[in-house]
């Protein structure tokens, strides 16, 4: 009796010890996407942006001589499964190069990265003209941009709210320029500056008007 409850004993705590495993085998077994871009001289000089296909994505925007703390964000369903699409468009970035043949001036040094089961693959360039690429960057970089965003308006939220209009008009441009991915996200701020008397009227309107603007319509 008292071996078959040391057998049953061993063989559960085995099956626990795999169980435990199995989130972090399934954490390496995702694909996750990675963009880097390095310019120096600029604001930010360096920018990095992981997007796994179903986990928590990550950013990393700072100058170069500033401590790596990377911090989570969200990343809609539907703008995860249109990056991957276009990723897998590219083949996953193997053997590819986009870089154009010719000198011109220097950009920032971008790199897409794929990661999946251990295997990963990347290409880094300066300038391309390779349209699928183009619009892989521009919302990684269309990302960045909205996290920029947030980031200033959680600040001047805080410690400085006669800022806070001019955090909104920044947004306000981008959002008119169709540069931020998913806008949607910053309406939480929006909504307490709206709410918040202790904010100039002016800015209270325009975040009023901006929640109109980008709160999803019945027909969504």
């Amino acid at each position: 009796m008292n071996a078959r409850c040391s057998q049953l004993s061993r063989f559960l705590c085995a099956l626990f010890a795999a169980l435990a495993l199995l989130p972090a085998a399934r954490a390496a077994d995702e694909p996750t996407l990675t963009y880097r871009r390095v310019f120096k001289s600029s604001v930010p000089e360096f920018i990095e942006i992981r997007v796994p296909r179903h986990g928590v994505c990550t950013f990393d925007i700072r100058q170069l001589d500033q401590e790596a703390v990377p911090e989570p964000f969200e990343v809609g369903e539907a703008l995860r499964a249109k990056m991957f699409q276009l990723a897998a468009d590219l083949n996953h970035f193997r053997g590819l190069q986009l870089d154009i043949r010719r000198r011109i001036a220097n950009l920032g040094q971008k790199t897409f990265r794929y990661e999946q089961s251990g295997e990963s693959s990347e290409t880094t360039f300066n300038y391309t003209l390779n349209s699928t690429a183009s619009l892989l960057m521009q919302i990684f970089e269309g990302l960045a941009r909205q996290q920029e965003h947030q980031m200033r308006l959680a600040r001047r939220i805080r410690y400085d709210r006669l800022g806070v209009n001019e955090a909104l008009l920044l947004f306000e441009s981008d959002v008119n320029h169709r540069l931020l991915p998913e806008p949607e996200r910053l309406v939480p701020l929006l909504q307490q500056i709206a709410a918040d008397p202790r904010f100039v009227e002016i800015a209270r309107q325009r975040a009023r008007a901006l929640i109109e603007r980008l709160r999803p319509s019945p027909t969504d």
